[in-house]
């Protein structure tokens, strides 16, 4: 299995170009993301008000610390070493970022909060907006970017994609239950 992550790193990640390099990192620089933060966060105060939105941002911060620091716990557990550390794959592959970051990728914190934050959004809005649905599409840009930059392999993404969905989704019924009109 790890073999097979570490081949479709290796393809995935050296299909990348240099016309493309600046989207994707672009893509995977968490703080470019503010501006959808912000209209994600106005449509919210909009619809279930002040008092209420801000219960709703302070889930949102909890749910970003607990996917963030179990993310971590994992890294520190598995001690699986990112592809730009790892010596038998570095020399072979392209790193777009000017760092590598820390040394272990297992599982990406990128596609855990990215997933999570989706999967919250759109499992809380889910009978009001369904256009809510594109913020998968978006996590999933993301996340690959982690792949295209060099610094997670596909299955750190995947654990990471799906590790975040589900804490989404409890943390997003919790809110529905105390927060919706």
């Amino acid at each position: 299995m790890i073999q097979l992550d570490q081949q479709l790193f290796l393809y995935l990640n050296t299909l990348g170009s240099e016309s493309w390099d600046g989207f994707w990192l672009f893509m995977t620089d968490k703080f470019n993301m503010i501006p959808l933060y912000v209209v994600l966060l106005i449509y919210t105060f909009r619809y279930i008000g002040w008092k209420k939105g801000l219960w709703f941002l302070l889930t949102i911060a909890i749910l970003i610390t607990c996917t963030d620091q179990i993310t971590n716990l994992f890294k520190n557990g598995f001690e699986r070493l990112r592809p730009c550390h790892d010596p038998d794959i570095a020399p072979l592959m392209r790193l777009v970022k000017d760092r590598c970051g820390g040394m272990y990728g297992f599982f990406s914190g990128h596609a855990s909060n990215s997933f999570a934050l989706a999967i919250f959004f759109i499992s809380f809005f889910k009978t009001i907006s369904p256009a809510m649905r594109w913020l998968v599409l978006w996590a999933a840009i993301v996340a690959y970017s982690r792949v295209y930059v060099g610094v997670h392999y596909p299955i750190d993404i995947i654990c990471g994609a799906l590790f975040g969905s589900a804490i989404g989704l409890v943390f997003a019924r919790t809110a529905r239950r105390y927060l919706l009109p």
